[in-house]
């Protein structure tokens, strides 16, 4: 049929130039949706969006009374390269609760290297807890225990097979050491006990007593410094020799900024993986 008798053709509409995220909630599930979202565009237009608009995100963690549209340049900077469309890339925020063995490490980190880069402040803070706390990553496993509310996004471990686990990597590494990582109290205290050869960042976490709720919510005042340290923490735990943690944002982004899974071990439906 010739074209005019079909009539005028619609053209198609160019993508927009702006991907606007609004999701809220913690840090890292801040992360993960805009990863997600990110991506989502990228395999829809095979192209990068020319702006990555979040500044209705980390609302949480906005300093209060600050008139500051965004605050995402205080955690992360943009890589000014672009990265060449090869196919579509997997990458859904659920991936949370999943094996990250299974991620797609080379097709997902020029993504973090381009949006997620930490910024020169938080690589301050990372150097500083280096320092401080003479951080051997070569001889360190940390253990890291998301608990509280986290309990009701799926099942955690019982500490005692945290023990377990750390004991058999001790007795295969008799002068490792342990760094603890938790928002539980209890299992802060608990390990400090079982392992003497182990440490946590006292100064620069916060922890409560074992509850249906999140730190963030209890101490909102102190959110933006601490969510500055929570970044950085979570670049020690990725250097460190062995990972042992559960399933949630946190853990996948510990894995994401390692950009592989090797030494790690993740407990998932009730199993260590």
């Amino acid at each position: 049929m010739s074209s005019w008798l079909r009539g005028p053709q619609k053209k198609k509409q160019p993508p927009p130039t702006t991907l606007v995220i609004t999701h809220n909630s913690g840090f890292f599930s801040c992360c993960s949706v805009r990863l997600d979202k990110i991506i989502q565009y990228f395999n829809k237009n095979r192209t990068l969006p020319l702006i990555v608009d979040s500044s209705a995100q980390f609302e949480w963690y906005k300093p209060p009374r600050s008139h500051k549209a965004s605050i995402v340049d205080t955690y992360f900077t943009t890589d000014s390269s672009g990265i060449s469309f090869r196919g579509p890339v997997s990458y859904e925020q659920w991936y949370q609760l999943t094996d990250y063995k299974k991620l797609n490490f080379t097709a997902i980190q020029p993504f973090i290297t381009k949006y997620f880069t930490p910024s020169q402040q938080i690589q301050e803070i990372v150097s500083n807890l280096e320092t401080k706390y003479s951080l051997d990553y070569s001889n360190l496993c940390v253990l890291f225990y998301r608990g509280n509310d986290k309990a009701t996004e799926t099942e955690l471990s019982p500490y005692s097979e945290y023990i377990e686990k750390a004991t058999r990597l001790q007795e295969e590494n008799p002068s490792i050491h342990f760094l603890l990582q938790s928002d539980e109290t209890e299992f802060l205290e608990l390990f400090s006990k079982e392992f003497p050869n182990s440490f946590y960042f006292k100064d620069e976490i916060r922890h409560i007593k074992k509850s249906n709720t999140t730190v963030d919510k209890v101490f909102k005042e102190d959110n933006y410094e601490f969510s500055k340290y929570f970044l950085a923490i979570t670049l020690c735990m990725a250097k460190c020799k062995y990972i042992v943690c559960g399933s949630g944002n946190c853990s996948i982004w510990i894995a994401l900024y390692r950009g592989n899974t090797e030494g790690m071990y993740q407990h998932l439906h009730d199993r260590w993986i």
